[in-house]
């Protein structure tokens, strides 16, 4: 391509330039540049027909256009032209009656509201604007209406409306809208830009109710002048000047404050200079409108919106700022030594870390909403399910909205669980980490919760009703947690017959049958390009271990220590590394009872009341798949003391590993299942009620962040634990050995 030429695409003001777009805008500046670059930008936009919501041109924006190609040398623009000097008529300053109103509002009722546009009064209106308020006046943006408001032939107030502020964070939290969307129906909100009651007028009340009427004309006086009408106006209150009490008694509610950055031509510039944000909403369905609410989610009423924004401009958080409420009683591990002082503080630390994960909500009630259900799986309550945590933390009235929350309403998840996995990996993350994979149940009694089927569960050891769910964790010497979840749907959900439960239960509908292996293989595969999680070994128990095409399809160079049943078959590889095919395979409790195998007592792990020991051997044997010997292993076992219970595990590390990593390694297999006792005995994690696909999950991921919130005070306190941490300490110290499945 010529250098005149562009070889991507370029954005300006939002619109994408392509390369045809430039050609005809060298045309234009060809035929047209000596006019000057304002008729040249007007004919671009009406060959565009680029047009703001209210039907006029964007000649002004294609002037940035024109200037953003000229600047990079794809066109060249005619010299700027200085204006002609013009002597502008003399218009004398108009005249106010500036005598005192005062009395009670009735003796001056009724006001007249006079739009100025286009009227001999526009000159006034300027006038008392620059005169008497304190931004002085400037041109209103966008699409604008104008007012000046009359007591019988006294002017006391003037208003200005105009287009609404593009990015403004706590106004899109409460409705919610992603940018698309907003760029769709921003042309919907209008903005109070300018609100004054003249010096002279002394009228209790009259700000109210001004506001009032003016909102009930606007919409009318919009719809006629622009085609359309308004669904929401905003407004912003510089607070160390006013208090906002007009735009509060009028029922507009305060939503938050702006982040202190001004609007230039060339972007934003902070100021510092934050301001209090009021909105009013005229139609309380906006958010059905747009499409970013679902059917059940109530509409934007002042109460709604009360009910859920949280005001921080008095000397005290509202009460629904659940972390100080007094009803919050911190349950946490009976290792944590926590005095009188270490509440408050507990409470301050819960409030900042749930501020990490607020992204992942799209309105200001969601973030309410998560942080009672995080903080309720942290009560002391005997159930944690979403009836005792709405009941206890903030009433009766918030029951529905809970449950709609975890089940019903739109939120981020993949956000959320990107951030818990950022998260855990600050806390935990090192390069001798250990993966592990496990499976987990969760016994129900009825059949319409999700993934519900008579199947083997190992909290029991018996085929029960029951949910499973598949779990990958993950374990350092800076402590353990789990780290991803999927539920396990049994072969069965996916016949045909199953299909309106399936979408009872708002299972994706791309969803097919995987097995426990391969739910494990998925994550594992998905959270190791993250590199999030440094470590190159992999532990799991006999589901997964007993799976040949699990092992073998993890990524190159990870080494697998993988718990066996005790009747898998192998071939003892001889000192000569030879094995004879014809000798028959044994079973590897066979192995075990070898009166010739050679066992080594090791101290384990140092537990809370001292070390823990056992036995252990290790030998290379070849593994059958096929009846044949096939790769050479590690045959690791391991025996308790006090039982005599042998756990056997395949491994795929190289000769040279030495034996003291295997005993690590062996050890951190275990604190995937402290988390399910952890989880299931103080987080509420088998207290759940939900019966949906998307409401199973989410509660996995409060749990997991509950669980990451305890080791991260775990961490702090330090030496005031009881005991110092072990991963594999606490499991191993309530069986001797540890073994068996929560």
């Amino acid at each position: 391509m010529s250098e005149s030429s562009v070889s991507c695409e370029l954005i300006v003001r939002g619109r994408t330039i392509g390369e045809a777009d430039i050609e005809m805008v060298r045309q234009l500046v060809q035929e047209h540049g000596s006019r000057g670059r304002a008729p040249v930008a007007r004919l671009l936009a009406e060959r565009w027909n680029w047009r703001q919501p209210n039907g006029r041109l964007k000649d002004r924006a294609c002037v940035d256009v024109l200037g953003a190609l000229h600047v990079r040398g794809l066109i060249q623009l005619p010299a700027l032209r200085r204006a002609p000097t013009r002597s502008r008529p003399s218009t004398s300053t108009p005249t106010l009656d500036t005598r005192p109103i005062r009395g009670a509002l009735k003796e001056w009722l009724p006001f007249r509201f006079h739009r100025v546009q286009g009227s001999p009064a526009a000159p006034l209106w300027n006038h008392v604007i620059q005169t008497y308020h304190y931004l002085g006046h400037r041109c209103l943006v966008g699409s604008s209406l104008r007012y000046l408001v009359y007591s019988g032939d006294r002017v006391i107030a003037a208003l200005g409306w105009q287009s609404a502020v593009k990015a403004l964070a706590c106004r899109d939290q409460v409705i919610g809208w992603s940018a698309p969307a907003r760029e769709e129906y921003l042309h919907r909100v209008a903005t109070n830009a300018r609100f004054l009651i003249l010096p002279w007028v002394d009228v209790p009340h009259a700000a109210s109710h001004i506001l009032g009427r003016m909102i009930r004309r606007l919409n009318a006086d919009w719809e006629a002048r622009y085609g359309y009408g308004l669904w929401l106006l905003e407004t912003f209150v510089d607070g160390s000047r006013f208090q906002g009490t007009c735009y509060r008694a009028a029922n507009w509610v305060w939503v938050g404050r702006t982040k202190g950055f001004a609007k230039t031509r060339n972007g934003f510039v902070y100021h510092g200079h934050r301001k209090e944000v009021y909105l009013y909403v005229l139609d309380p369905w906006i958010r059905h409108h747009i499409g970013c609410a679902d059917a059940c989610d109530p509409p934007l009423t002042p109460e709604y919106l009360l009910s859920r924004v949280v005001s921080e401009t008095g000397l005290e958080r509202r009460s629904s700022m659940i972390v100080r409420s007094k009803d919050w009683d911190p349950d946490v591990p009976p290792t944590f030594d926590l005095s009188v002082e270490d509440v408050p503080q507990l409470a301050e630390e819960l409030e900042a870390f749930h501020a990490l994960f607020e992204e992942a909500f799209c309105r200001v009630e969601q973030v309410g909403l998560s942080e009672c259900y995080l903080q309720g799986l942290l009560t002391s309550l005997n159930r944690k399910s979403m009836e005792p945590i709405a009941l206890k933390l903030q009433g009766p009235k918030t029951v529905r909205n809970l449950q709609r929350f975890m089940g019903q309403y739109k939120w981020d998840d993949g956000v959320l669980a990107q951030r818990h996995q950022q998260e855990l990996s600050k806390t935990l993350a090192s390069p001798d980490g250990v993966w592990s994979v496990d499976s987990s149940e969760f016994v129900k009694k009825g059949r319409e919760s999700v993934g519900v089927a008579r199947q083997y569960c190992g909290r029991l050891g018996k085929i029960e009703n029951c949910q499973s769910g598949v779990f990958v964790g993950y374990s350092s010497a800076k402590g353990y947690g789990l780290v991803d979840a999927r539920l396990y749907l049994p072969e069965s959900w996916f016949s045909p017959e199953q299909q309106e439960r399936r979408q009872k239960c708002k299972v994706p509908e791309d969803l097919t049958f995987k097995t426990k292996p391969e739910l494990a293989a998925q994550m594992l595969q998905t959270l190791m390009v993250t590199e999030l999680f440094p470590g190159q070994w992999v532990t799991c128990d006999t589901v997964f271990g007993n799976s040949p095409t699990f092992l073998q399809g993890l990524p190159e160079g990870r080494y697998y220590l993988a718990e066996i049943p005790c009747s898998r078959t192998v071939w003892c590889v001889p000192s000569s590394g030879c094995v004879d095919p014809s000798t028959p395979a044994r079973s590897v409790k066979e192995v075990a009872e070898d009166p010739c195998l050679s066992w080594e007592r090791v101290t384990l792990a140092e537990g809370a009341k001292g070390p823990i020991v056992g036995e252990v051997a290790r030998l290379r044997v070849a593994v059958s798949d096929d009846g044949q010997p096939g790769q050479e292993q590690w045959l690791f076992l391991r025996r308790a003391l006090e039982t005599g219970e042998v756990k056997y595990c395949l491994s795929n590390a190289p000769v040279d590993t030495p034996l003291a990593e295997m005993i690590r390694v062996c050890m951190l297999r275990w604190p995937i299942e402290q988390c399910f006792e952890e989880g299931k005995s103080e987080l509420g994690m088998a207290d759940y009620e939900h019966r949906s696909w998307p409401a199973w999950h989410r509660h996995m991921r409060f749990v997991f962040l509950a669980q990451l919130f305890l080791r991260r005070v775990e961490q702090r306190l330090g030496k005031k634990s009881s005991s110092p941490h072990a991963p594999a300490g606490a499991a191993l110290d309530r069986s001797g050995v540890a073994g068996g499945a929560v």
